[in-house]
């Protein structure tokens, strides 16, 4: 029985993803850490950090078209928060165990050892660069879809169990357990008459601005801000 090669694992890849790649070596790049980079000095594979970052902002901005079309009477604080709840690490990864995307991995020992191929962060950034190897192999014609598989039934989950209504507190229990400080909110500005007013609240901890949100009440603004600074502290953990 011959051996399985790495082309083999990209082709299964691309069938699980319901898709072939034109370019598979962008989806080889999307797979691979920078674990495996460091600890084979002579391999010509690249990282998928760069992928990474690109299929960072095509996830944003699908979501952010989805969300706005799906809920055209949704003011843009509740969207803000749905979005964050939708693209945060967590559930980023969620999507990437869906497809198995860990198994596919290329990771150096060391990361292997420590069940890198299970780590929220690891699976996060890998179903962006995975994300960005599609966008740029078939464009957003492709991507749009690929995502959107995905985000439908995660968001009938958030909003079931009102799973976006919670980044104030979330975003409280990582200020503590980072700083040993409790984040405080303020109103930084109002717009529109009295019965239509929208609010923008700010989060600081101490007096670092972590976020900012705007809501048709100051509770909604607040969890927007609480919102984007939970998206912030993600990328600072990581």
């Amino acid at each position: 029985m011959p051996l399985k090669t790495d082309m083999d694992d990209l082709l299964e890849l691309g069938e699980r993803l319901g898709m072939e790649f034109r370019d598979y070596s962008l989806l080889s790049r999307a797979l691979t850490h920078r674990s495996y980079v460091n600890e084979n000095p002579g391999t010509l594979l690249e990282d998928n950090e760069r992928l990474e970052y690109l299929g960072d902002s095509v996830i944003d901005f699908v979501v952010a078209g989805y969300l706005y079309h799906r809920f055209p009477e949704m003011d843009e604080g509740e969207l803000t928060t749905l979005r964050a709840a939708l693209v945060r690490a967590e559930t980023l990864a969620r999507f990437a165990r869906q497809i198995d995307l860990g198994r596919f991995l290329r990771l150096g020992y060391g990361e292997e050892e420590s069940g890198g191929r299970e780590r929220t962060p690891l699976l996060c950034a890998t179903f962006e660069a995975v994300t960005g190897a599609i966008y740029l192999d078939q464009g957003l014609v492709t991507a749009q879809p690929f995502i959107e598989q995905f985000v439908g039934p995660m968001l009938e989950q958030i909003q079931a169990g009102a799973l976006h209504k919670d980044a104030k507190s979330e975003f409280q229990v990582w200020a503590q357990a980072r700083f040993n400080m409790t984040p405080h909110y303020q109103v930084v500005g109002s717009e529109g008459p009295d019965h239509d007013k929208t609010f923008t609240v700010r989060v600081l901890v101490g007096d670092e601005a972590w976020g900012e949100g705007q809501g048709r009440s100051k509770q909604t603004a607040a969890q927007a801000a609480a919102a984007e600074a939970l998206a912030r502290a993600e990328g600072f953990s990581g």
